[in-house]
């Protein structure tokens, strides 16, 4: 007699199988949000920087990724109709690229000064532009800076959320996921922050991810047989990371004994 006939076994054998779905397909789903997220905790910490004070830069990324995990599951309930609806993947590809190149072009600005400067200036320089925040460009209010950084994750999450739902039809599994893969980007969010004080190339190589992923998504859009796979994007964007934690900022000049 198969155990599926007895009816007193049968629940038990279907919560087994969907236990043992949960313990395969959870940490999947939460290692593919950290993943692809990786370019967004750093346009995200980039984004906070902005913000003077610590303590108001982490009531930003707490309050923008609060906001921004509602984003993302209003995402997922809705999976099937965002996936096809090309004006919102337009509208976020062009927020991508529109928030890269405003973000760029300050840097390598800045990055051409200082190459023109003497290393005693340059140094100095440095200093000033992190106290002054000559290099974050996002130097806006908090109500500012929380919308942005909800809006950017909104932006990434299109891709994140179409392979996620690509690999379980579970809403209530793929919105675990989701949460736990937020709460992983708001902790890497916070690292990123301060590796930007450290790494002079980090922040123009998180920017360079984000056009990245903004140019992916119209290509998708236009001819979508020419979307390369998800690890050449991945490949491209750890060859962007090794770029910029390549080089350390120069420490601040000493002042000289009177």
């Amino acid at each position: 007699m198969e155990a599926q006939a007895i009816p007193t076994i049968t629940p038990l054998i279907e919560s087994a199988d969907q236990w043992g779905e949960i313990l395969v397909l959870l940490p999947l789903l939460v290692a593919l949000e950290v993943v692809l997220s990786a370019d967004n905790a750093i346009a995200l910490a980039a984004i906070s920087r902005g913000l003077k004070d610590p303590t108001r830069q982490t009531q930003a990324l707490n309050l923008g990724l609060a906001l921004a995990l509602v984003f993302r599951l209003g995402l997922i309930a809705a999976a099937e109709w965002v996936i096809d609806f090309w004006p919102l993947q337009l509208a976020a590809a062009g927020y991508l690229l529109w928030l890269a190149t405003t973000s760029l072009l300050p840097l390598l600005r800045s990055e051409a000064t200082e190459a023109d400067a003497a290393p005693g200036d340059q140094a100095a320089g440095d200093g000033a532009s992190d106290g002054d925040g000559a290099q974050a460009p996002h130097n806006r209010g908090l109500t500012s800076v929380i919308a942005t950084l909800a809006l950017t994750d909104l932006a990434f999450s299109l891709d994140s959320v179409a392979a996620a739902v690509a690999v379980s039809d579970r809403l209530p599994l793929v919105m675990t996921g989701a949460a736990i893969g937020v709460v992983a980007l708001r902790l890497t969010a916070g690292l990123f922050i301060r590796w930007l004080a450290v790494f002079r190339h980090l922040e123009a190589a998180g920017y360079l991810a984000v056009g990245l992923v903004g140019v992916r998504l119209i290509v998708r859009l236009v001819a979508p047989q020419l979307v390369p796979p998800e690890w050449v994007l991945l490949s491209v964007v750890g060859l962007l990371f090794a770029w910029g934690f390549s080089a350390r900022k120069p420490a601040p000049a000493e002042p000289s004994p009177s």
